[in-house]
């Protein structure tokens, strides 16, 4: 049986946090997902909340704390990642942005990504798309085509909407799955590689 590690990364702030929920219930779909592949996998889940000083404090000297190296090091080990955040104003949390912020430049290369956000209306489904996989495709990781978006509506007990989260969360879960059981990792897609360059830009004007 293969072994693999999984970073579960949760950008909520509050406690109970509906994000972390969000990114247990990914990460449990993903450990079914991996265990129907024949893969054993190992899951590390990460509250950004509990590392807030410490995120502080390395902004400012550079340097990390022993927690917070501690939960980089695990990032930088895993096999993929389940990265959760709250939309605030159309955008993720501060505290999501300094965290990846703070890792070094090539320290997702390659590594495959499930990208999942929590709001209270489903106005902010799109910053997922808009705003989240453009951060994870700017450091070259392979994020895997199904986000998972949870609006406050989307956890009713019975309800279609809830009925709908859990096959988002799923169909996730089995593309992440696929990703980090294959011995061969697709090479990330920089986005930047066919941009024109400026010199081209004024001779083209």
């Amino acid at each position: 049986m293969k072994q693999r590690g999984l970073a579960v990364i949760s950008g909520g702030l509050n406690e109970p946090s509906s994000t972390r929920l969000l990114a247990d219930r990914v990460a449990a779909s993903a450990t079914q997902a991996l265990a129907d592949l024949d893969v054993e996998v190992q899951v590390d889940v990460m509250d950004l909340r509990d590392h807030a000083h410490e995120l502080t404090n390395m902004m400012l000297t550079g340097f990390a704390g022993p927690d917070l190296a501690t939960a980089i090091d695990k990032v930088m080990k895993a096999d993929g990642l389940i990265v959760a955040t709250p939309i605030f104003s159309a955008s993720y949390s501060g505290l999501f942005k300094t965290f990846f912020d703070l890792l070094e430049p090539d320290a997702l290369v390659g590594k495959p990504v499930l990208i999942a956000a929590t709001a209270g209306t489903a106005r902010h489904s799109l910053a997922l798309e808009h705003v989240v996989r453009p951060l994870f495709s700017y450091l070259r990781a392979v994020v895997v085509p199904t986000t998972v978006f949870a609006a406050s509506e989307d956890w009713g007990i019975g309800s279609g909407s809830g009925e709908a989260l859990s096959e988002r969360i799923d169909r996730a879960a089995r593309e992440l799955a696929r990703l980090v059981a294959s011995d061969q990792r697709p090479a990330p897609v920089d986005p930047y590689d066919d941009v024109m360059s400026f010199e081209d830009l004024l001779g083209g004007s």
